[in-house]
């Protein structure tokens, strides 16, 4: 599902008519906001300057426009505010913690999620433990790793430094291990463990806390891999779902990490998605990545989100046999959103409009500037990564 604007289709076919019609009602629902759209970054330090902030403000930003609400800036707890208020989070929510402070009671309330226990917004809930006795935090769901046992890589989540390592000694019986802190993001983090040495090497740089409270998973390594992103955004009426691949970068450290998106998006549900014709590998992608989706809200109780996405992965294990499976969940504002709300913004100004080609770019480095046409979030320098630029393009579909 490559992004090629030259086989844009001519948006001239919509009528003068329409046109004016959607600026009509955009400029009437203007005058008569109601809310605000309010950044909210609980537990980070103050960084307003660097590149996730910005980004997220400018998100932030659009999401007010498609709302017809005005933009509010970050949250302020202090502050008396009147009319509904609307959240873009920086992480996803623990209910616990959240939602009767900020008074959170649906998906309708956030673009991100809200869920009942921290581990349940990382990676670890995607694999089952290792046996009956190994260490569980509250809320772990035993029915949700067997839903998705088909839908998942072979792996395993611990809680403890003992029961990783047992899980891992099993893995390895069949192959690398790849090893991923519940917390690391975009790729980083991660170890690739060939033998029981290099198992407790990589065990023992996870923080000791970090691995109580969310875990860690061990996970059967995967090469000749393509990544897939699959994922589906409500705000307000506006519903679309997506599917498309990842590209890897490198970053100014020399790492190998996430660099975008690539996204085929339908207006509505996977059913619209899938009507699209989607290629048979993305087409299974689309299947494990529902399945997870329909398990995670069917087992925990108090999960609810807007914005959900899933990292699904295919590939060759190391005997050569073809697997994959979804990786983890993103219910939060991540890489893909500028592309995801792009999207809602042209199904909103073009309603007649059914499909979209979006794509997000991270480069690190000080490279060429990006396309004329691209939305760019940010372009300069960051205190944690160095030169970062992060864009993104939407155009109609064309079916390839």
């Amino acid at each position: 599902m490559p992004f090629d604007s030259e086989r844009a289709v001519n948006l001239q076919a919509l009528t003068q008519r329409q046109r004016r019609t959607a600026a009509k009602r955009m400029t009437a629902a203007a005058r008569h906001r109601t809310g605000l759209v309010v950044c909210y970054a609980p537990g980070k330090r103050s960084d307003a300057a660097g590149h996730e902030a910005v980004t997220r403000m400018g998100i932030a930003k659009k999401l007010a426009a498609l709302k017809r609400y005005d933009f509010g800036g970050e949250y302020d707890p202090s502050r008396r505010y009147l009319g509904p208020l609307y959240f873009v989070p920086g992480t996803t929510l623990v209910a616990s913690e959240v939602v009767d402070a900020l008074a959170l009671r649906s998906e309708d309330d956030l673009f991100g999620g809200v869920v009942p226990h921290q581990f349940i917004a990382t990676k670890t809930i995607t694999h089952p433990l290792v046996g009956a006795q190994a260490r569980a935090p509250e809320g772990w769901s035993s029915r949700f790793t067997d839903a998705v046992h088909d839908a998942v890589l072979a792996g395993y989540s611990a809680f403890s430094v003992e029961d990783a390592q047992r899980a891992g000694a099993r893995l390895l019986e069949r192959g690398a291990v790849r090893v991923k802190p519940a917390l690391a993001i975009g790729g980083r983090g991660q170890t690739v463990a060939a033998d029981a040495n290099e198992l407790n090497a990589a065990l023992a740089g996870i923080d000791p806390e970090e691995l109580t409270t969310c875990g860690v998973v061990l996970e059967q390594n995967l090469a000749e891999v393509t990544t897939y992103s699959v994922g589906q955004v409500r705000v307000g009426s506006l519903l679309a779902t997506y599917c498309g691949t990842q590209m890897l970068t490198t970053d100014n450290k020399g790492t190998e990490v996430y660099g975008g998106s690539a996204l085929t998006v339908a207006r509505g549900d996977f059913d619209a998605l899938l009507a699209l014709g989607v290629p048979d590998d993305a087409r299974r992608a689309v299947g494990q990545a529902r399945k997870y989706d329909d398990a995670a809200r069917a087992c925990f109780p108090g999960f609810f989100a807007s914005r959900r996405n899933y990292d699904t992965v295919q590939g060759r294990d190391d005997q050569g046999s073809s697997c994959g499976g979804v990786l983890e969940q993103s219910w939060r504002i991540g890489g893909a959103s500028g592309a995801e709300v792009g999207a809602l913004q042209m199904f909103q100004a073009e309603p007649v409009l059914q499909a979209v080609n979006a794509r997000c770019v991270e480069v690190y480095g000080e490279s060429a500037p990006p396309p004329a046409n691209a939305t760019v979030y940010f372009r300069g320098m960051d205190e944690d990564v160095g030169f970062i630029t992060k864009y993104t393009q939407v155009e109609p579909h064309v079916d390839a």
